[in-house]
C-alpha cells in the first residue's frame, strides 16, 4: 500500500511547479505515469487521489467484472453481426495494453504476472433460433480476422457441455444452443495492476498523495495550471502548481474538467449507473466453471443488461460473479455525494440529459425495473443462465458506480454513449477520461494517445521506447496473422497465459 506524503497547506512545496499531476489514484492515472516514468524518469509527477487507497472505486477488483475486454465475448460491443470494426478496434487496444503489461514483466517490474492477470477463456452462449444465427454471422465475420482466428463455434450441446457445465445443469436437452470459445482470454484484476503501475511511478521519483480531493482547477495567464483542494486528514488546504493535469478521477472528472473552464467539454453530462452482481466462493461451483461468459441481452434491453456469468482471481482466490443488474444513484462515486450529478449540470447540457432521457425510454423502464427487482427475481435471471444455481451458495455484492457519457448531438440534441473518451484542451495542458466500458482493458493505448496529443514535441523522442513498450502501437501488424500469433505468444509467456505444455 501506497502510503500519502506529507499533508500541509502546500503540496507543491512552495513555490514549485512540476511537470505533471495526476488526479486520480486508479487505474488511468496509474498507466500514464507508469508510462512517464519510462519515458521521461527526470520529469517531476504527483498523484491525488481523494481515498485513503489507490484504486478504491472502479478500479476495484470488486467493482468491475475483471474482463479483459478484447471484443471476444461482449455481444453489445457487435450488435451488427456482420460488422466487426468496433470488436476489432477494441481487440487490437488491448493487444496493446497486453504488450505494455509483458514489458513491465520483462524489465523486472513485475515478478509475479498472477498477481493481476490470470488465463481464463472468453465465451459466448445463447439459446434460440434467433441469438444462434446471430452468433453464428459474428463468429463467421470474426474468425477471417487474425486477432480472432482462434475463436471456435459449436451448436452440439455436449461440447458446450464441456465448455461450461454450470451453464447445461439442468437445461432441457432439446433447447437449441450455440457458443463461441476463445481459449487464450484472461481474467484481470485491476486493482492489483493498479498498486503495480504505481510502484512503477514511485520507483521513478513520482509522489503519491492520499486523501488529497481536488476541488479547483485554473489556468494562470503564464500557462501553468494551479490545482487546488482539501486534505481530507488535516482538513487543510493544498495548492499544487503544474505545467500538465492529467483528470483521471472517473466519475468526478467531468465536473473538475468543467471547472477547468475547458471549451471541449461544453455540453457534456454524465447519466450514472451503478452494479450488483451475485457472487459464490464456494469451491464445488467456482471448481466447475472456467471462463468468462456472456449471452445476449432480452429483446429491447440495453447493451449493459447482457448478462455473464465470469470467473474471478482475486489475490489468488477464485470465486464467480454473475450479473449485473443495475443500481441508480446520484452518486457519481461509489463513495461519493448524493449531491455529484447535480453538480455536473449546466446551462449548456440540461436540453442534452432531456434529450437523452426521452430517447432512451427503453433504459428509463429498465432502470426502474432493475432497482425494484427482488432477490428472488434476481436469483431467476441467474437460473435463466445458470439453471442449476443454488441460492445458498449466492450473495449480491454491490459493485462500483459508472457515469456514462453523454454529449451534445446537432440531429438528436444530445446522445448517451457507452464507450470511453479521452479529452483533451486545445493547448495540450490537460486531458481527461471520461466514459466506460471498455475503460481499463484499454489504459495503455489511450494513455499513449494523451502523450500523442498533449506532447507532440517530445513525439519522436519519445516514440523508440513507446514502440519497445508496445510494439504494435501505431503499426498495422494486427491484419498480419503471423505478427499476431508471434506477440500473442511472446506475450502470453510473459504473463504466463499460455496453457500449452511447451
Amino acid at each position: 500500500m501506497v502510503q500519502a506524503s506529507g499533508g500541509g497547506s502546500d503540496t507543491g512545496h512552495g513555490g514549485e511547479v512540476l511537470d505533471v499531476v495526476l488526479v486520480g489514484g486508479g487505474i488511468m492515472s496509474a498507466t500514464l505515469g507508469a508510462l512517464l516514468a519510462k519515458l521521461q524518469p527526470d520529469w517531476s509527477v504527483a498523484l491525488l487521489e481523494r481515498l485513503g487507497e489507490l484504486a478504491g472505486e472502479s478500479s476495484n477488483a470488486w467493482n468491475n467484472a475483471g474482463t479483459g475486454h478484447s471484443g471476444l465475448c461482449e455481444l453489445n460491443y457487435m450488435p451488427d453481426a456482420g460488422d466487426p470494426a468496433k470488436a476489432e478496434d477494441i481487440g487490437r487496444q488491448f493487444h496493446l495494453s497486453r504488450q505494455f503489461w509483458a514489458s513491465l514483466v520483462e524489465d523486472g517490474h513485475v515478478h509475479d504476472p498472477a498477481s493481476f492477470i490470470n488465463p481464463t477463456p472468453h465465451m459466448d452462449v445463447v439459446f434460440g433460433e434467433r441469438d444462434i444465427a446471430y452468433l453464428r454471422e459474428r463468429f463467421e465475420t470474426l474468425r477471417h480476422l487474425p486477432l480472432f482466428a482462434a475463436m471456435q463455434y459449436t451448436e452440439d450441446p455436449e461440447t458446450v457441455r464441456e465448455w461450461a457445465p454450470l451453464l447445461m445443469d439442468g437445461r432441457n436437452d432439446a433447447e437449441a444452443v450455440a457458443a463461441t470459445r476463445y481459449e487464450g482470454g484472461s481474467d484481470v484484476d485491476f486493482g492489483a495492476l493498479t498498486h503495480t503501475l504505481v510502484r512503477v511511478m514511485t520507483s521513478g521519483g513520482a509522489r503519491v498523495h492520499l486523501r488529497h480531493e481536488v476541488t479547483s482547477l485554473a489556468r494562470g495567464s503564464d500557462g501553468i495550471w494551479t490545482v487546488t483542494g482539501s486534505d481530507r486528514a488535516s482538513g487543510r488546504r493544498f495548492r499544487i502548481r503544474s505545467r500538465f493535469v492529467f483528470v483521471g478521477a472517473g466519475g468526478y472528472a467531468l465536473k473538475l474538467l468543467q471547472k477547468a473552464r475547458i471549451p471541449e467539454v461544453r455540453g457534456y453530462a454524465v447519466f450514472p449507473l451503478g452494479a450488483q452482481f451475485l457472487r459464490t466462493g464456494n469451491p464445488a461451483v467456482v471448481g466447475r466453471h472456467d471462463a468468462k461468459v456472456y449471452g445476449q441481452a432480452a429483446i429491447g434491453a440495453p447493451p449493459m443488461s447482457v448478462p455473464h456469468l465470469d470467473k474471478r482471481v482475486v489475490d489468488g482466490q477464485a470465486s464467480l460473479m454473475f450479473g449485473p443488474y443495475a443500481t441508480f444513484s446520484t452518486r457519481l462515486l461509489e463513495r461519493g455525494r448524493l449531491t455529484d450529478l447535480f453538480t455536473t449540470i449546466r446551462f449548456r447540457n440540461v436540453a442534452v440529459l432531456v434529450a437523452v432521457g426521452i430517447q432512451n425510454l427503453p433504459l428509463v423502464r429498465y432502470l426502474i425495473a432493475e432497482l425494484f427487482a427482488s432477490r428472488r427475481r434476481k436469483f431467476s435471471q441467474l437460473r435463466r443462465f445458470c439453471p442449476g444455481a443454488d441460492p445458498a451458495d449466492w450473495s449480491v455484492v454491490q459493485a462500483g458506480q459508472r457515469a456514462q457519457l453523454v454529449k451534445p448531438d446537432r440531429r438528436r440534441i444530445g446522445v448517451l454513449t457507452f464507450g470511453t473518451e479521452v479529452v483533451v484542451g486545445a493547448d495540450g495542458t490537460i486531458a481527461g477520461l471520461l466514459g466506460a466500458s471498455p475503460g481499463a482493458s484499454v489504459a495503455p493505448p489511450l494513455m499513449a494517445d494523451v502523450l500523442d496529443k498533449c506532447f507532440p514535441e517530445k513525439r519522436a523522442e519519445w516514440e523508440p521506447l513507446l514502440r519497445r513498450l508496445m510494439p504494435g502501437l501505431g503499426a498495422a501488424g494486427e491484419r498480419d496473422q503471423q505478427v499476431v500469433d508471434r506477440n500473442l505468444e511472446r506475450t502470453g509467456r510473459s504473463l504466463r497465459l499460455l496453457r500449452r505444455s511447451e
